[in-house]
């Protein structure tokens, strides 16, 4: 492809507008700051509006013949650049649309501006975002990260979710303009806005006057930076809604014992429980936290709750008058539900749906009082938010991707689009006029470290330094290469490095979401999960020439494999509905059969005698179980002697036991063995531990993650409409 022969030499589409002449690219007449190089890809693809650009193109465009560079590597990091000046993201593209193992297509009408003819534009497409979209499954080091910081709303990670992969193209998007409401050290998060739309509601963990670590109640109005709090209870996690006359909050408090639903004066006053809630710190439908909503009428309060018989929540109805609870019938199909919402008017209830324990998910609403659930749309995606618009004809909802974002579905016709932001976007809230909207934006870093098992004493060393979320490290059978996942092309990838952390590789590919790699007992090859068109399935790269083959096998759905010692099978966790739970099939494809009946089995690995399967049953803080190889006598028992972890992919079997991370200690790795059932410390960290541990094959060292910085503020978004 060539550059024509006239080009135009300025461009404007969106809020953005181009002058290749100057190198400058404003958005709404404000300068944006953009490396040349992504600046020379944007000014080719506008050349060439609608028309696929290859990567050859622009290789020819960026880097002479003679010159000698890391192409793909600098090519991705370029275009990653490029789209967070725009605004852009891979998996939900508004301007460039990547074309796997092709090249990219810049998307957006185009009008020429300035010099030159111009360019033809490109209708805008009117058909909505597709709502059944391939499954994602939670990147393991995302979601730890979420568990471990308590207000993560990831990232990762997941890996953390996240991930929402679209078959055709958004309709055209104003990107929004958020304004920090809030610059605090620490993490500010769950937004609730007054009924009357001046104040904000929010949780804060970093007030410096207690020192202590946690969640306390907070209330500022818009345009003051003067804090009123309204807790002293430093708490895992607190998400508020104010009454409708705006004199009381209530709250939901996660903290152990304490965890409940609490009421409090807006403007200050002695806290009061409502009612303990059994809301332990986990994940429904890979969801970090809770909320709550206050109807307007003053007389419930809406919340998730885990009754004592049951694994998964169900929504109840809380009178405020009485104190009384119902159960809110929904669905039979549902698996648990979550995120409550009432509507404006009062005559309905929004909410997430779970159908396959987090790997499908419905948004519905149920008509107040006595209706029956609608369901607006199926997704599958892993929801973090819900609120609604004023006139109650839209739900703005948030869910979990590379980072977190924001989208708006009509819910008459279940049509949806995303809303632009610069960043990411999760827990949103509306003011009750429709005017303003409030989210929460949070960043984390999490790399990857190396420990001398043999000399715990010496200082730990950070391999493969990036400022995005990397995780799930693992060593290969000789020590001398590592695969891990990682976020810093964008989108979450598995790479392999030599075990210093040099000579980066990327095997998987770039436009689709994978992780979890494992290698296989001779080091010749890598599994991973990947998400296709197809939706969540392992994948099999030589770890040489990369080339990612698909495992074929009988069911879908598949995430976290791991080999057996010998690599004739491939063990893995099935998300497929009504087929949940830790099954093998040989390792070049074939049939699956299954390991266990607990629907609920994650990160299935075998022992070293192969004689054994162990597998974590949850995902956040599991038991973890043990049944023995296909072709014994069929048992299945817990690990006697080993206490909750703190994750399903916080633990690795050794010969003479296990190390893992236990759910009380998110620093701290310990060493269970099989021959004493003794536990003994192994070393504590400087910050809590992202997902993904790895002995090296002589005993001698330990790669882990550690969660880096986690900032968190409330953004704010005037003139909402």
């Amino acid at each position: 492809m060539e550059t024509r022969a006239n080009p135009a030499q300025a461009w404007r589409f969106g809020v953005f507008e181009v002058d290749a002449r100057t190198m400058e690219l404003r958005r709404s007449g404000i300068p944006v700051k953009m490396r040349e190089q992504s600046f020379r890809i944007l000014v080719f693809l506008l050349e060439h509006p609608g028309e696929l650009v290859t990567r050859e193109d622009l290789r020819r465009v960026l880097w002479p013949s003679d010159t000698f560079v890391d192409f793909d590597h600098s090519l991705n990091t370029a275009v990653m650049k490029l789209r967070e000046a725009l605004g852009d993201s891979a998996d939900t593209p508004l301007y460039i649309e990547t074309i796997p193992k092709r090249g990219y297509r810049f998307i957006a009408p185009v009008e020429a501006i300035g010099n030159g003819p111009a360019t033809s534009e490109i209708e805008s497409p009117k058909a909505s975002i597709p709502l059944q979209t391939p499954a994602p499954r939670r990147s393991p080091g995302l979601a730890i990260l979420a568990a471990c910081c308590a207000c993560v709303l990831v990232v990762l990670g997941a890996v953390i979710g996240y991930r929402w992969h679209q078959h055709q193209r958004p309709p055209e998007q104003t990107v929004l303009t958020p304004l920090p409401f809030t610059a605090l050290a620490g993490q500010a998060t769950s937004p609730a806005f007054s009924p009357d739309g001046s104040r904000i509601a929010f949780a804060w963990s970093g007030d410096p006057t207690t020192g202590a670590k946690g969640f306390d109640l907070y209330v500022k109005a818009i345009g003051s930076e003067t804090l009123l709090r309204l807790t002293q209870h430093p708490s895992e996690w607190i998400s508020p809604t104010w009454s409708p006359d705006g004199t009381q909050i209530a709250f939901q408090r996660i903290d152990g014992a304490n965890t409940g639903i609490y009421i409090v004066p807006a403007l200050g006053g002695p806290e009061r429980k409502l009612r303990s809630t059994r809301t332990p710190w986990r994940y429904f439908v890979n969801i970090p936290f809770s909320t709550i909503s206050w109807s307007p009428d003053g007389k419930w309060i809406a919340f998730d709750d885990v009754l004592p018989e049951a694994e998964h929540a169900r929504l109840f109805l809380l009178s405020t008058e009485t104190l009384e609870t119902k159960q809110i019938p929904i669905s039979p199909e549902c698996m648990g539900e979550g995120l409550p919402s009432f509507s404006n008017s009062g005559g309905y209830l929004a909410f997430w749906c779970s159908l396959s324990g987090g790997d499908e998910v419905t948004l519905s609403y149920l008509p107040l009082p006595d209706g029956k659930p609608k369901t607006i749309a199926s997704f599958q995606v892993y929801p973090t938010g819900l609120a609604w618009s004023a006139d109650d004809k839209r739900l703005i909802y948030s869910f979990a991707d590379s980072s977190h974002k924001l989208g708006e579905i009509t819910v008459a016709n279940g049509s949806a689009e995303a809303l632009a932001f610069l960043g990411n976007a999760a827990q949103p809230s509306v003011s009750a006029k429709g005017d303003k909207l409030a989210f929460s934006a949070t960043y984390i870093s999490s790399n990857i470290w190396r420990r001398d098992l043999l000399h715990p004493e010496s200082p730990a060393v950070e391999l493969i330094p990036s400022s995005r979320g990397q995780f799930d490290a693992q060593y290969s059978p000789d020590g001398k290469r590592i695969a891990f996942g990682s976020l810093r092309s964008g989108v979450e990838g598995v790479w392999i490095s030599n075990d210093d952390g040099s000579n980066l590789v990327q095997i998987s590919n770039p436009a689709q979401p994978s992780g979890s790699p494992q290698w296989s007992p001779d080091g010749n090859k890598i599994a991973f999960d990947s998400r296709s068109l197809d939706g969540w399935e392992i994948y099999v790269a030589d770890a040489t020439e990369g080339m990612p083959k698909k495992l074929v096998t009988n069911i879908s759905g598949l995430v976290r494999p791991h080999w057996s010692r010998d690599g004739k099978w491939m063990y893995f966790r099935s998300t497929e509905a009504n087929r949940m739970g830790v099954y093998r099939c040989p390792a070049s494809g074939g049939d699956a059969t299954a390991l266990s009946k607990d629907i609920d089995g994650f990160s299935p690995q075998e022992s070293f005698d192969e004689r054994t399967i162990f597998f974590a049953s949850h995902e956040s803080k599991p038991i973890l179980k043990k049944v023995l190889s296909p072709g014994q006598p069929a048992t299945e028992s817990e690990v006697d002697g080993l206490p909750r972890l703190r994750h399903s992919g916080l633990w690795t079997v050794s010969p003479g036991g296990i190390y893992f991370v236990p759910a009380d200690a998110p620093k701290s790795v310990r060493y269970f063995d099989f021959a004493s059932k003794q536990i003994r410390p192994v070393f504590e960290a400087d910050k809590d531990l992202g997902t993904g541990l790895s002995v090296s094959s002589d005993g001698r060292w330990i790669l882990y993650s550690q969660v880096g910085d986690v900032i968190s503020d409330i953004m704010l978004v005037e003139h909402f409409h």
